[in-house]
């Protein structure tokens, strides 16, 4: 049975914006664009019309702006979405805001040479697009976790180091703000670019117990923290005689991805081996799968986040068909056990 084309819908008042999204987009065997919209209300009118499988969706329009029709998209009729938002602080927030709401995926606009810019995004943006029109809209809402109470374990024992991509937004505020005050430290890798990391660290440190920040180069690695990896340089864990501290540079692309999930998971290993726990929760590609099974293969205990609670059981999948992954959780679940690993009577802590 032949494969059918993924049927794309442009939401953009700019005119230059919806061309070069079609041509970029049209020049994907694998993708057709069914049709373009200047403001929500025109959108409204061709999706009924068109049946599209995905949307791309621009956040500020006039008459009605991405958020609101974003919000009535997923009341009335959810369906894959990937919004298109400005690579700025302000634009970051609203892209945020998007994800949290149900929006898969974002394609950030350059700020400068807007056409050039947007044209070397080609491959990431058809990348996306296909990605969303395949995504889970049928994982379990996110609930709302209970009240957490300390572990009664505070220590610089255990390390902990998650990596996400595509739906780790919600993945990474239901698994954090789940997390007591007194939890393990975090080292977390989540593909975004600059400007994002820091917006969306002060979001879940204004929602969790434990503090979260931005990873800074030097920082030493404390209980109750979590680090994010910056949007444009990557995170590894590395020893100062007694500490663990962060290591925060190069920008070179590994796995494909600028922060890369592989560099953090192999400099656990290396760092903190049998002391380290892996998780790598949803997002498309591989990233993280093969420093995930250096993890294991270093006595850390490994989780990945079960297909079913997936936006896109991608990077999972990899960890898990290579042997990477010791147990696969629902997400809900995911914070508990982390707890319960970390545990001092854990079997695997080595004291350091």
């Amino acid at each position: 049975m032949p494969h059918k084309p993924v049927r794309v819908l442009i939401v953009d008042d700019s005119a230059l914006i919806r061309q070069l999204l079609t041509r970029m987009l049209s020049g994907d065997p694998d993708i057709e664009v069914v049709g373009s919209a200047s403001d929500p209300y025109a959108a409204r009118d061709k999706i009924k019309q068109l049946l599209p499988d995905v949307i791309t969706l621009d956040i500020e329009m006039p008459r009605m702006d991405g958020l609101e029709f974003l919000h009535k998209i997923m009341t009335l009729r959810p369906m894959p979405v990937v919004m298109v938002s400005s690579l700025t602080q302000a634009g970051a927030d609203t892209t945020l805001q998007a994800l949290e709401m149900g929006a898969i995926d974002f394609v950030a606009k350059p700020t400068v040479d807007l056409q050039f810019g947007l044209l070397e995004k080609q491959v990431e943006i058809c990348a996306k697009v296909k990605t969303a029109a395949s995504a889970n809209l049928r994982r379990e809402p996110m609930r709302t976790a209970a009240e957490p109470r300390n572990s009664g374990y505070s220590s610089t024992e255990k390390i902990v180091a998650i990596g996400a991509s595509t739906g780790g937004v919600e993945a990474l505020r239901t698994v954090l703000s789940a997390l007591p005050a007194d939890s393990p430290a975090i080292l977390i890798t989540q593909h975004m670019p600059v400007h994002f990391t820091s917006t969306f660290a002060k979001r879940l440190d204004g929602l969790c117990n434990i503090a979260v920040e931005e990873a800074r180069e030097g920082t030493r690695v404390l209980p109750g923290h979590a680090y994010i990896a910056p949007g444009d340089l990557h995170l590894r864990l590395t020893r100062s005689g007694a500490n663990y501290v962060c290591n925060v540079n190069g920008d070179d692309r590994v796995s494909g991805h600028c922060p890369s999930v592989d560099v953090l998971f192999r400099s656990v290993a290396t760092a903190a081996g049998r002391n380290a726990l892996g998780v790598i929760l949803t997002g498309m590609g591989k990233d993280g799968a093969l420093g995930l099974l250096e993890m294991r293969k270093a006595g850390s205990t490994t989780f990945g986040q079960d297909a079913a609670s997936c936006i896109v059981y991608g990077m999972p999948r990899a960890a898990m068909e290579c042997g990477a992954v010791e147990t696969q959780l629902p997400l809900d679940q995911i914070a508990q056990n982390i707890l319960d690993a970390c545990s001092p009577t854990a079997l695997r802590t080595t004291r350091i």
